[in-house]
């Protein structure tokens, strides 16, 4: 029989066992295990140590988290104080075997090949609001610019926003070398493709609801198309694919549909961008940081000066970006917001499924880490290349 009264109990607390203080009775009692002869029940046993004794030498797991003895010990790095022991295991993969932590971020392609469509759709569908936005805008000849505390005091200039969608190009591509570099490329593409669709989603449908007059009548009257009293499909589709082809940017000559207001599209991307290399990048790169803020913010005064928005387009467009890119990497760098729990409340999107189903299986913050993007390629091609000799 095992006298569980007098066993010296541990406390885990912060990855530290600790010894519970014994019994007073027991305060005198030698210090080591032993079975008592006199004792009238000789089964009976009594624990006077913790159930885990310190370690007097130094073999444990290396750096490499491979044990020489094949089960757990103490590493060279553990910290001692009184009879504190604190034990350091090695990275373990979601099967629990001892994988490599890699494990914790599996690429996991056709996820992101996913939510590649689901941005393609949503941008597919922005422009096909904005080619219906485009017949319901009020006549500049008649309606004039709604009162805008910024604008009223600055003198608009076209030349401004060929100057923000420069700024805003040179950020992109900057965000998506970061982003092809990274070793973990799938999840981080995986990550902005949604976060971007969800973004296009909602503006397709502020843009439509609420019609504002264009900002500047100048722009409206040089620029934009007129209307053509016709919103059958075959116009629709012909005014979708011009903006597709210019991506959606002034400066290419195809952005000659008025109406997209609420919220702004530029600012989405540049504070997208900013959020992307401060979120991605190594974190030494400082000033690489501070450049990107500044291109954003350069960006966004210069939409302002050439009347490309109204103030309260920008204001709208980075709150909402700000915030779902905070909430998404909130949600998927803390495990448990990924289940469904009673005080879950990011369980009550709409999307959380979605959200489940792509970042289930990232066990871990995606750490800062680079590549070659070479390498993925070489592995790429030699998968396909292995599946046209089994065909």
């Amino acid at each position: 029989m095992v006298r569980t009264d007098h066993i010296d109990l541990l406390a885990v607390s912060d990855g530290c066992m600790t010894p519970l203080a014994p019994p007073p009775e027991t305060m005198t009692q030698p210090a080591s295990a032993t079975f008592s002869s006199n004792s009238t029940n000789s089964h009976e046993f009594h624990q006077r140590q913790p159930l885990l004794q310190e370690s007097r030498n130094n073999d444990g797991w290396d750096d490499s988290g491979n044990s020489s003895s094949g089960h757990f010990k103490m590493s060279k790095q553990t910290e001692r104080n009184g009879s504190i022991v604190r034990i350091k295991l090695p990275p373990v993969g979601r099967s629990g075997s001892g994988e490599s932590i890699l494990s914790s971020f599996p690429e996991e392609r056709i996820k992101t090949i996913v939510a590649a469509g689901w941005l393609t759709f949503n941008f597919v569908l922005s422009t096909v609001s904005l080619a219906l936005t485009h017949e319901r805008v009020p006549d500049p000849k008649k309606a004039n610019a709604l009162p805008d505390i910024i604008l009223d005091h600055v003198t608009p200039h076209e030349w401004a926003l060929t100057v923000s969608e420069v700024l805003l190009t040179v950020s992109s591509c900057i965000t998506f070398f970061i982003m092809i570099v990274h070793k973990h490329r799938w999840i981080v593409f995986r990550r902005v493709f949604f976060i971007l669709g969800w973004l296009y989603l909602m503006r397709s449908f502020t843009m439509y609801v609420t019609v504002l007059p264009v900002a500047s009548r100048q722009y409206a009257l040089n620029v934009c198309a007129p209307k053509a009293n016709n919103t059958s499909p075959f116009v629709i589709a012909k005014r979708a694919l011009q903006l597709m082809s210019g991506f959606g940017l002034s400066m290419n000559g195809q952005h000659v549909y008025c109406g997209d207001y609420m919220y702004s599209g530029h600012t989405v991307v540049l504070v997208a961008s900013y959020l992307i290399i401060a979120e991605y990048s190594p974190k030494k790169c400082i000033i690489l940081h501070w450049m990107s803020l500044v291109n954003s913010v350069l960006g966004v005064v210069m939409l302002l000066i050439s009347r490309g928005h109204y103030t309260v387009d920008v204001v709208v467009a980075y709150y909402v970006t700000t915030r779902l890119w905070w909430m998404y990497h909130t949600m998927a760098n803390n495990f448990t917001l990924k289940n469904y729990t009673t005080y879950n409340y990011f369980a009550r999107l709409w999307w959380f499924p979605v959200f489940r189903y792509l970042e289930g299986n990232i066990l871990d913050v995606v750490p800062r880490e680079y590549d070659c993007p070479c390498d993925c390629l070489t592995k790429v091609s030699r998968q396909l290349f292995r599946r046209r000799n089994r065909i």
